[in-house]
């Protein structure tokens, strides 16, 4: 059975998506790492959903993503704040903190109780997008993704990359109108964009 390790965003607007790119970039020159964010293969975007499914699945998965969809309109977000966490490897990766809104949440309940039937856990390395090399603490966020970070533990964020700058304002608001399933990279990037649905216009 042919798996593949997935995830499920919102992609920000142009306007965004140059900023996240550009501060990743900066951050990449100033402390090196393993992400680098750009627009076509490491793309800035909200986790909404992530785990594996089989591939025999996929018309399926975006089947019910583009009716999902089909029921939201354009998110007006803010960045609210340029945060440091600190990962197991004990190195400091920053993100875009997404305040949480209403229709945000929603949309990611939604995602999660429709794709249940398909999300699987048991992946391996093998499943990861590659290149780049995939390390083994990507498969730790991937399989406990569902458990630690869904439903009340959904947590809205960019991330930006190692390191973290300390002339970055917040808050910043902008768009998200394109659901997107991707399949995942190292370090849970988003490295291909297998379907994508433009929601409707406010």
């Amino acid at each position: 059975m042919s798996k593949i390790a997935i995830d499920v965003v919102l992609l920000p607007d142009n306007s965004m998506t140059n900023q996240a790119v550009g501060i990743s970039r900066r951050q990449f020159k100033k402390f090196s790492g393993k992400i680098i964010l750009n627009k076509e293969n490491c793309l800035p975007h909200i986790s909404l959903a992530m785990g594996g499914i089989k591939e025999s699945d996929l018309q399926k998965v975006t089947k019910t993503l583009q009716d999902i969809a089909s029921k939201f309109h354009t998110f007006e977000l803010i960045a609210d704040t340029y945060h440091d966490n600190t990962i197991p490897s004990k190195e400091i990766v920053s993100e875009f903190i997404i305040k949480k809104a209403p229709e945000l949440q929603s949309l990611h309940e939604i995602v999660m109780t429709k794709l249940k039937p398909f999300l699987l856990y048991d992946i391996s390395i093998n499943t990861v997008f590659s290149p780049p090399a995939v390390e083994e603490i990507t498969l730790c966020w991937i399989k406990n993704y569902a458990k630690k970070s869904s439903f009340n533990n959904f947590n809205p964020h960019i991330t930006i990359g190692f390191g973290k700058l300390d002339d970055i304002n917040t808050p910043i608001n902008f768009t998200a109108s394109t659901l997107a399933l991707c399949h995942l990279g190292n370090y849970c990037t988003c490295r291909k964009i297998l379907f994508s649905k433009n929601l409707n216009r406010i």
